[in-house]
């Protein structure tokens, strides 16, 4: 491969891997889950990461914005709808540095994460689909 011309992944190739992730969930989740919106960024805002106590924005790859399914009721209000953010630059650093995944497979991951927490799934319920998890 000649190096000179490659580029890092951008922000629609993070989106194609975490959409590939969603397409790849077993059935029940599947259709649910595409209807969480998507929204890929470099970095999460400086804002999000003060209301979240961060303080290296590299620590957040991910994050769900949402209210989970367990705590929703019918005469909720939405105010927006719920998504997944993701952070293509913190990403990128922890594919790097770990070295033993592809980037897919992390990508994945992460997106696996954040639905957790959309759908109010437990840790044995994660690591059905997710073998990282175990």
């Amino acid at each position: 491969m000649d190096w000179t011309q490659a580029t890092a992944p951008d922000a629609a190739d993070i989106e194609a891997m975490a959409l590939a992730a969603i397409a790849a969930l077993p059935d029940e989740f599947r259709l649910p889950a595409r209807g969480v919106a998507l929204q890929v960024e470099d970095f999460a805002s400086e804002e999000l990461l003060d209301e979240l106590d961060i303080e290296d924005p590299f620590e957040l790859t991910g994050l769900y914005d949402g209210i989970p399914l367990i705590e929703k009721s019918v005469s909720d209000q939405p105010h927006r709808p719920d998504a997944i953010w993701l952070f293509r630059r913190p990403i990128l650093d922890e594919w790097i540095q770990r070295g033993d995944v592809t980037l897919a497979e992390l990508v994945g991951h992460v997106v696996v994460h954040e639905l957790a927490h959309h759908f109010g799934w437990s840790d044995s319920d994660i690591a059905t689909i997710d073998e990282w998890w175990t």
